[in-house]
């Protein structure tokens, strides 16, 4: 069984900057690609960064060269710098790995918790 678990998120003034995290827990053989998405009320849940296990990243046009993701391939941890944070990137955010678990063919894109990340004006 793999759970993954966020943490960060919180209430920001506009300008300002926050950290989320998010680990993959339990039989773990590989984590291939790992993302953040986001959902506002009202909307769609959307991407909003990925990273693949080369490292090559791919960015929400609204958040490039505001936010940054990277990722521990050892302890399957991925991470999601925010800076000058807006209040319409107000929404919850979720983390996504793609886990290859022990013993197991393939992978399953496996979701964390949710945490709120609001943006005041």
């Amino acid at each position: 069984q793999v759970q993954l678990v966020e943490s960060g998120g919180g209430l920001v003034q506009a300008g300002g900057s926050l950290d989320l995290s998010c680990v993959a827990n339990g039989s773990i053989l590989r984590v291939y690609t790992m993302g953040w998405y986001r959902q506002a009320p009202g909307h769609q849940r959307e991407l909003v960064a990925q990273i693949t296990r080369g490292l090559v990243t791919n960015y929400q046009d609204s958040v490039k060269d505001r936010f940054t993701i990277s990722r521990d391939n050892v302890q399957n941890i991925v991470y999601l710098r925010m800076n000058n944070l807006k209040p319409e990137d107000t929404a919850v955010y979720y983390c996504t790995q793609d886990v290859q678990a022990l013993g197991r063919e393939g992978y399953r894109s496996y979701w964390g918790q949710g945490t709120q990340v609001t943006v005041s004006s």
